[in-house]
Parts: C-alpha cells; structure tokens; sequence
C-alpha cells in the first residue's frame, strides 16, 4: 500500500486545484476601489451610481442624483448595508434639470435595492452584490 501512497498523494493535490479547495483564498472585496454599476445610462446627465468602499466598512454610494453615506459589514460572501437618509435637497455640483423625477425615483428604488442586498461574488471582472435584486458593479477606469 505505501508504494501508492506518492500517486494518491498527487491525486489528492491535482483534486484541491481543479476545485477550489478552501486552502485557496478567494479574490477579496476591492476596498477603495470606485465601483461602477454596470447599467444603462439615464439621461439627461452622465452621472452613473457608484460604490466605495474603505477597508474600515465606511462606505460612499452616489447614486443617479444624490449621494449618501453607508456602513457595509462584509465577510467572505456575505454583506450587509446600512445606508443613511436620502438628502432632501439637490446636490450643488448637479446642473438644472439633471434631477429629473425619474432619476429621483431611480434613487430611492437603488438604495431600497442596496439595503437588500444579502451576499456579494466576483463575477465577469465585477462585483455581484445579491439579493432579491442582483445588482453588477465594476470597478472603474478612472
């Protein structure tokens, strides 16, 4: 039996890669990393919702208008989101009429969205943030 025991051994080693064997540490979370949701462009203005994250779990989500502060918990594949209130007034760098109602509306349904949100993967060069709705950032270019 011991003269198989190199080859169960190679076997054994070959079956860990080819799975993924918990030795292996997956991708980590990009902290301080701009994450760009991947969506269409809403119109008028080119402002797209972001996500960044500090290693500390502070976090900033500036959504199709309006920006707001979050507190995110994140494991291995779980996370959890708490973001602050939705301020009430425009933001100043926004020129007239980017705020439309939709884009307003496009707010809360994102940040209702992002509260949601349940368990986080690498997924296609990206971030999959899961939860009722699954929701695609990438990191940016800029």
């Amino acid at each position: 039996m011991t003269r198989y025991a190199p080859v169960r051994g190679a076997v054994a080693a070959i079956l860990v890669l080819l799975t993924g064997g918990s030795g292996m540490a997956a991708e980590p979370f990009p902290f301080d990393r701009d994450l760009l949701l991947d969506a269409a462009p809403m119109r008028p203005g080119k402002r797209m919702p972001l996500l960044t994250v500090e290693p500390n779990g502070n976090a900033r989500i500036d959504l199709w208008c309006r920006t707001v502060q979050a507190r995110m918990e994140i494991s291995d594949a779980a996370v959890k989101i708490e973001a602050g209130p939705l301020p009430e007034g425009q933001p100043e760098m926004m020129s007239a009429g980017q705020c439309t109602s939709e884009r307003l509306q496009a707010d809360r349904e994102l940040l209702a969205a992002l509260s949601q949100v349940t368990a986080w993967r690498w997924a296609d060069k990206g971030i999959m943030l899961e939860g009722p709705k699954a929701l695609r950032f990438r990191p940016s270019d800029h």
